[in-house]
């Protein structure tokens, strides 16, 4: 709960006195009117009920506590706990932005004074901070004289603020166990008091619907939500259904939505938006769906590899690609052929572009600590994305990010002895990046597993030698360690105590289990990677089967072109339904451009229910075409890759598919050998990459 001054100093007149205190008296004393005091009682009403005290309330007479004095005696402890100046500068900002941001008309200076039980100069100045801070979202500070002080703006910028505070101050562990009333404290501290009011803003009930349909989409999405990113959409999506309630509505770009449409993630927004539509019985504009997308989009865990062949994001692959081979030339680190970077950026940086397209800023509260820890990488990813992408301006926060990658990647090196588990919810570059750090500072670390802080109740913690966490775990069993993302001096200093005493419990196990568990440890991964390889092999045999490349002779169009190729797979029962593949595959064109750059490759790649069997073939032009190119340039291409897969299918298939696409982007050789036209060498080509891969999965 929030506790303002002006309330704790109701409570220390209501203890001080045996008697009723008349209302008069209360606002006499503190300097307000009597309609404050009488509007206050009700939050100190639920105050004082924490500690079995209960608010008298006699017509005409006053108010008295009524309880034991002992629970007057804890109460009174209890606040003369709270430092006579509540908040700092930046807290009491914050409740001040809370305050205009939820206000529907301007707001008295006297009243965010008494409010905060500061001086009129106090809150002025707060406000020439604020007005500073604004400017960031694109927002207007208006203050007039006689007037008040209100926040002008987009709704969408104002809601983009309000999401940040609540992101600041309220934990996610807390945000999660709002469904029981029990985890609720007494007495908070000013930053615990922050994120109560901020959390007044959002009807409990709406929040747990919400909450519902989310963990709902959840199941359907075919990645997982980071913990920060599943928090964030709920967040979103209760202060847009409160904010629709008053009649706030946002715009989406329209050009932007038609091209997030064919998305998976499009259509699990739009099953949000109409569960929740009748969940609430409230009415929901399209463009709702837009943001929903982007934060689905944004908020991959990179557990499966095949974004590519999944949704369009292949021009901003080209644009990641670009970066990490920035990267790799100046630190003279060849980081090109980690797939997990390149999977990483660019589900990272597909929202981020849009977000600094449209003007929406966010903040990075581990700045200066990635700056402190990563100034010459920080710098050289800042003239990275200057280089690349030259028609945006990204912020220091959203370079700071970036380094997240780039240091999870470059920290990424394996030892051996501890298996350790990381439990993080600020972000999958964070959570990496801890990871990476364990194993590069503490080498008895063979392993580390991340894993979501909602996955918890689900694991079995003792098949782990040690637990990790940036964040709390409220009634946990088991002890686990609480370090900072960066891991201080401090927290570096426990974790070495802790692998020094599970050293000691580790080999005693081991001593009486090894026989028995090494063979057991064996037959599994013997029959695990028996089933592995088996589905593997089908499914690369399949596709070197199918396998073929066919000249295209005649000056056709694109679009001519695509139906003899599809009428081909037709004939050969590859795909039953020809016209919806070219739907999809045209609908995709459209969305943005499907040329490789640098190649005179146009890579035609979609899944759909008419697609029978994954398939990868070659047409060759006879007569080029000129192109849009996934870098928005014209081009001229020669040749055809045509990538296919099942609408429902299993991830051997993506991951396979996904594989290949990783070679076209990432290296400039294996797009040379397709545009050969040579279907002998690029069937060999292919054969040696497909080894390459199972070699890679340690299957072979």
């Amino acid at each position: 709960m929030y506790i303002s001054s002006r309330e704790r100093k109701i409570i220390e007149l209501l203890v001080q006195v045996d008697g009723d205190i008349p209302v008069r008296d209360i606002a006499k004393t503190l300097d307000v009117s009597e309609r404050t005091i009488h509007r206050d009682m009700k939050n100190v009403a639920e105050i004082v009920s924490n500690f079995d005290l209960s608010l008298s309330k006699q017509s005409g007479v006053g108010h008295r506590l009524i309880g034991t004095n002992q629970a007057k005696h804890d109460l009174k402890t209890a606040i003369s706990t709270l430092s006579s100046s509540e908040f700092t500068s930046e807290e009491r900002q914050a409740i001040i932005l809370s305050t205009l941001l939820e206000a529907k008309e301007p707001t008295k200076l006297f009243t965010l004074a008494n409010e905060l039980d500061v001086s009129l100069a106090t809150i002025s100045n707060d406000l020439d901070q604020l007005e500073t801070d604004m400017e960031a979202f694109n927002l207007q500070l208006i203050r007039k004289r006689g007037y008040g002080v209100e926040i002008n703006g987009e709704e969408i910028k104002k809601r983009a603020a309000l999401s940040q505070l609540i992101t600041k101050y309220v934990e996610p562990f807390k945000f999660v166990a709002l469904r029981n009333k029990e985890n609720r404290s007494t007495l908070d501290s000013p930053s615990e008091m922050i994120s109560r009011r901020l959390l007044e803003s959002v009807d409990m009930k709406k929040l747990f619907v919400i909450q519902n349909v989310v963990e709902k989409a959840r199941r359907e999405l075919p990645h997982e939500l980071a913990d920060n990113s599943y928090i964030g959409l709920v967040v979103h999506l209760a202060l847009a259904m409160e904010r629709l309630q008053k009649g706030e509505t946002i715009s989406f770009d329209p050009d932007y939505l038609n091209q997030l449409s064919g998305t998976k993630e499009y259509e699990i927004a739009s099953r949000i938006i109409h569960d929740l539509h009748l969940a609430l019985m409230l009415d929901i504009p399209e463009d709702e769906i837009g943001y929903i997308t982007m934060h689905l989009m944004g908020a991959k865990l990179q557990l499966s590899e095949h974004f590519f062949i999944e949704d369009s994001s292949m021009d901003m692959a080209v644009k990641a690609t670009e970066l990490i081979q920035f990267v790799s030339s100046h630190l003279e680190v060849d980081l090109t052929h980690q797939g997990s970077l390149l999977n990483d950026l660019v589900a990272h940086l597909r929202p981020t572009v849009y977000r600094l397209k449209q003007g929406m800023p966010i903040k990075n509260p581990m700045l200066d600590v990635i700056k402190d820890d990563y100034q010459e990488l920080f710098d050289l990813i800042g003239q990275g994305v200057h280089t690349i992408f030259t028609d945006l301006k990204f912020p220091d926060a959203e370079i700071g990010y970036l380094v997240l990658h780039f240091a999870a990647a470059l920290l990424n090196k394996k030892d051996i002895w501890i298996n350790a588990l990381v439990i993080c919810s600020s972000g999958i570059g964070t959570a990496k990046m801890l990871a990476s750090k364990l194993l590069q500072k503490f080498p008895e670390i063979k392993q580390v597993e991340n894993k979501s802080m909602f996955d918890v109740p689900e694991l079995d913690l003792n098949n782990y030698d040690m637990i990790v966490s940036t964040i709390p775990l409220s009634g946990m069993d088991g002890e686990y360690i609480l370090t900072s993302p960066m891991l201080s001096d401090a927290d570096i200093h426990r974790i070495k105590k802790m692998i020094r005493k599970r050293k000691l419990q580790t080999r005693a196990k081991a001593l009486q289990t090894q026989s028995a568990g090494n063979v057991a440890l064996e037959q599994n991964d013997f029959i695990h990677n028996l089933k592995a390889t088996q589905a593997y092999a089908k499914i690369i045999l399949e596709l070197l089967e199918l396998f073929a490349v066919y000249e295209l002779p005649e000056k056709k169009s694109m679009e001519v072109l695509l139906h003899e190729t599809c009428e081909k797979l037709e004939k050969t029962h590859v795909i039953q339904d020809k016209e919806q593949v070219i739907e999809k595959l045209v609908k995709r064109e459209q969305q943005s451009g499907l040329g490789i750059p640098s190649t005179s490759i146009v890579f035609y790649h979609t899944r759909s229910a008419a697609v029978l069997k994954p398939v990868i073939q070659v047409y060759t032009l006879k007569t080029p075409l000129v192109i849009t190119g996934m870098d928005q340039k014209d081009m001229v291409a020669s040749t055809i890759l045509l990538m296919l897969a099942p609408d429902n299918t299993s991830n051997e298939v993506l991951e396979i598919l996904s594989f290949i696409s990783n070679l076209f982007i990432q290296r400039e050789e294996s797009a040379r050998v397709f545009e050969t036209g040579n279907e002998g060498r690029i069937r060999e080509f292919l054969t040696e990459q497909f080894q390459q891969f199972m070699k890679g999965k340690n299957l072979f």
